[in-house]
Parts: C-alpha cells; sequence; structure tokens
C-alpha cells in the first residue's frame, strides 16, 4: 500500500510537470508562428513543426501516465474496502472519456463522408477543384471547396483530424482494462465457456487485435480492396469468425465488446496508418512542389470509408450490454453478425442517399435483417408448471444466489456496491423488478454473472412459474 502510494505520488507529479510542458510548448509554437510571419524565414517554419512534433510526443507521454496512474491506483486499493467505489469511479470519469472522443470521431466522420457523397462536381467548379458545398447550420452559411490533390500554398493554419480517432481508441482501451481485465474472474473469464487463467484471457483478447489488423491490412493491399462487394463480403466473413471465436472464449458480454474493440482497432489503425501519413505526404509534397501520387490519397479515403461503414456495428456494441436478448442467445454471436450486418446496410443506404442514388431494396433488406435478429432471439416457450410455486420459494432462492451482490449490503468479492442499483433486500423489491428477473434470470441466463452462484435450471424454472403464475408474496 505504501510503495502504491509512492508510485502514484511520483506518477502525478510527472502528469503535471507534462501538463505544465504542453503549455510552454504550445507558447512556443505560436512564437516561431509569429516570426514566420514577420520575416518568412523558413527556419522559422521548421522550428515551429519540430515543437509541434515535440509536443505529440509529450501528448503521447500524458496518455501512458495517466494509463499507468490507473494501473497503480487499482493495485493500490485493491483487497481493500475502497475497491469497489474506486473501480466504479475510474469506470465513469474513463467511460465518459471514451464516449466525449468517440462521438468527437463519429461525427467527424460521418461528415467527411457525406461531404465527399454531396459536393457539387460539376457545376461552376474550377479546375484544380474535386468539388464544393453550401451548407447552413446553427444559424450561418459555409462554404466548402476539395481540392483534387492540393492547394498550390498550403495554409498555415490547416486543422488535422486525428486526435479524436486516437483518444477513443486509447480511452477504450483503458475501459477495457478497468471493466474488463481488472476483473477478468467475474466480468472476463466464464469457466462454463473456457476454463483458462486470467492472464491468458487477457493475452488472447490483446493478441486478437493485433491479428485482426496484420489480416485485414494484408487484405487492402491485394487487388481485392477495389472490389467493393466481395471485399464486403470477405470482411464480414471474417468479422463473423471473430465473433464466433470470442463467443467461445470469453462470456458472452465480453465476447461482444472484444468484437467492438476489434473493429475500433482496425479503424483507428487506418488512421494512424494510413490516413495520416497520406495527409502529411499530400501536406510536405504541396509544400516542396513535388509530384504527389493522387492515388495515395484515394486509398486513404477508401479506408476513411472502411471506418465509415464499421460505425455503427461499434456503436450497437456499445449499447448491446445493456441489452440481454442479444448476449444472452444461446449463439450470441450470431445475433452479433446479423444485427452488425443490418446497421452496416442502413449506413449504406443513407450513403447511397446522400449521392442522390436512391435504391428501393437496400433499407427494406436492411430491416428485415435487424427484424431476423429479433425473431431469433425471441424467447423459447417453456414447459407448464405443475404446481404453485410460493414466494418463499423463489425467495430462498433470491437470497442463495442473488443478494451476495443484489443487496444494499454487498458481500460479493467485487461488486461493494449493489450493480446498477439493483436491490432484493424486501418482497417488494423482488416483486417490482420481477420482468427484469425474468429477462435476465430465466430467458438469457446471463444473471448471476457467469452463474458466480451456481444457480440450477430447477431453480430458474421455479422462479419463471411464480412469475407466471402472478408472483405473489402472499
Amino acid at each position: 500500500m505504501i510503495i502504491s502510494g509512492i508510485l502514484i505520488a511520483v506518477l502525478a507529479g510527472i502528469l503535471l510537470m507534462l501538463v505544465i510542458l504542453t503549455y510552454y510548448l504550445h507558447a512556443l509554437k505560436k512564437q516561431h508562428a509569429t516570426a514566420f510571419d514577420e520575416t518568412d524565414n523558413p527556419i522559422e517554419e521548421e522550428k515551429r513543426e519540430q515543437v509541434g512534433v515535440i509536443r505529440s510526443c509529450v501528448y503521447a507521454a500524458i496518455v501512458l501516465v495517466s494509463v499507468t496512474l490507473v494501473g497503480a491506483l487499482y493495485m493500490g486499493v485493491k483487497g481493500t474496502i475502497y475497491e469497489g467505489h474506486v473501480m466504479e469511479w475510474m469506470n465513469i470519469v474513463v467511460r465518459l472519456m471514451h464516449i466525449t472522443f468517440g462521438i468527437a470521431w463519429i461525427g467527424a466522420s460521418f461528415y467527411f463522408v457525406f461531404l465527399e457523397n454531396a459536393l457539387n462536381r460539376t457545376k461552376d467548379v474550377r479546375q484544380e477543384l474535386a468539388g464544393n458545398l453550401w451548407a447552413v447550420h446553427g444559424g450561418g452559411f459555409y462554404y466548402v471547396e476539395k481540392y483534387k490533390v492540393a492547394p498550390k500554398e498550403i495554409p498555415k493554419d490547416l486543422h488535422w483530424f486525428k486526435y479524436e480517432a486516437y483518444f477513443t481508441w486509447l480511452t477504450g482501451f483503458s475501459l477495457l482494462f478497468v471493466v474488463y481485465y481488472f476483473n477478468a474472474s467475474a466480468m472476463l473469464i466464464d469457466k462454463n465457456v473456457w476454463d483458462i487463467p486470467n492472464w491468458e484471457g487477457i493475452c488472447i483478447g490483446i493478441g486478437s487485435f493485433i491479428l485482426a489488423w496484420l489480416i485485414y491490412a494484408t487484405l487492402c493491399k491485394t487487388p481485392l480492396v477495389k472490389k467493393g462487394l466481395w471485399f464486403a463480403i470477405i470482411g464480414f466473413l471474417l468479422c463473423t469468425g471473430f465473433a464466433y471465436f470470442y463467443a467461445h472464449v470469453f462470456n458472452s458480454r465480453a465476447a461482444y465488446i472484444h468484437l467492438g474493440a476489434m473493429i475500433g482497432t482496425l479503424m483507428v489503425g487506418n488512421v494512424f496508418f494510413v490516413i495520416i501519413p497520406a495527409q502529411k505526404a499530400m501536406v510536405k509534397a504541396a509544400k516542396e512542389g513535388s509530384f504527389l501520387n493522387p492515388e495515395l490519397g484515394k486509398h486513404a479515403g477508401l479506408r476513411s470509408l472502411h471506418n465509415n461503414y464499421f460505425t455503427l456495428p461499434v456503436l450497437f456494441v456499445m449499447v448491446s450490454n445493456h441489452f440481454p436478448s442479444t448476449f444472452g442467445n444461446d449463439n450470441p454471436w450470431l445475433i452479433l453478425a446479423i444485427f452488425s450486418l443490418g446497421v452496416a446496410g442502413v449506413k449504406h443506404y443513407l450513403n447511397l442517399k446522400e449521392k442522390g442514388q436512391l435504391t428501393y431494396w437496400v433499407m427494406p433488406v436492411s430491416v428485415l435483417i435487424l427484424l431476423s435478429a429479433a425473431y431469433i432471439s425471441a424467447p423459447q416457450k417453456e414447459g407448464e408448471c405443475r404446481s404453485n410455486v410460493s414466494f418463499e420459494e423463489v425467495n430462498k432462492i433470491v437470497q442463495k444466489r442473488c443478494v451476495a451482490c443484489h443487496s444494499s449490503h454487498p458481500t460479493d468479492d467485487v461488486y461493494t456496491k449493489a450493480p446498477n442499483g439493483v436491490m432484493y433486500d424486501t418482497p417488494e423489491a423482488i416483486v417490482k423488478l420481477k420482468d427484469k428477473i425474468m429477462q435476465r434470470v430465466v430467458i438469457t441466463k446471463t444473471m448471476p454473472q457467469n452463474n458466480k452462484t451456481n444457480i440450477t435450471q430447477k431453480e430458474r424454472d421455479m422462479i419463471r412459474c411464480w412469475i407466471d403464475q402472478g408472483a405473489s408474496i402472499k
């Protein structure tokens, strides 16, 4: 505990110094930019770019120190009465950051794909332009132009869309640790699926992201990438394969999140390894007046389009954990694959609509695909109840299998507060939550988490019968 405290203090001090350093570098960069404007000395411009690179390295160091600080904090409170409280607040803070950066990234992705689709490419377009667009928003008019390659002179103040992607992935990866890896025995590993050590499950999860990127990046270097339909079919089959793999390694909730994290890794990999390097090459060529292969920009644009189609499946994964009908199915990977295909179809329809290419079959087919997922995940009718089940019998099951977590004073080794505020301390509370109990305990069998308390099928059937018979407490 003392060692962890010292480490936390040291890391906090380093973090503070790095933050102060960013302000100094910002002022220094501004100073060189002003000097370049006044003297037009290329050395000042070169220094400004060097400061920018250093500042990016400092940002990366801030992220690294922050993640290490979170890990040190976890190790410091692990096994104490503060573990549950600290974990909950870490979850809140990191999740809020992840959502915020994710909205910024996905919003930018949607906007620029819309912009590409909606550009005016023919009417009064100058020779060096690929298109333009007039728009109105927030009480103002906007005029946007896209160049075929690059303008003759690169503006000094050029905005780069990259940090939204980087920080979305970094916060998401941190959230994966906070929710699933720090509590791997409860949230990641289900011994009924595959009984493996926690560290092995974590290594499999992280390793799968690297493998997925290598496969995807290799496919993108083949002629197949130019055959949109076939590339999409093979990509979908590969994603389905990963979903099937995750569902047979982790518990179903973790399987869903890992597929989302895997796709998110492909998206940020596109930004870091392809899109941003292409943009840097474009800027450099424009400044030097050298030739730039336009295929470089086209390939970056294609990766950006891939990211656009990835977004809705990832968003589905993010919200699916709140709906046990999805991950609680007997074949959770199938529901995940079908729903992902359906929402990707919806995005394809919207992209076509933005281009002015209205179709009559894409949206209906996509809706039918989504409805098929709802049909497949519908609960199956159980056998008849042969006798009346009393509340006393059900309450014994609840007290034995559920209140370790769901009570005002949990005794579980992970949850020190009732998850989502759900408590079964009184008969009235149990009756009030009977629909949630039916969904989570009886139909989807996703509670207790990983069946940690070893509830039996007979006990689930008794709870179902009690609810079907009116859920009386008399």
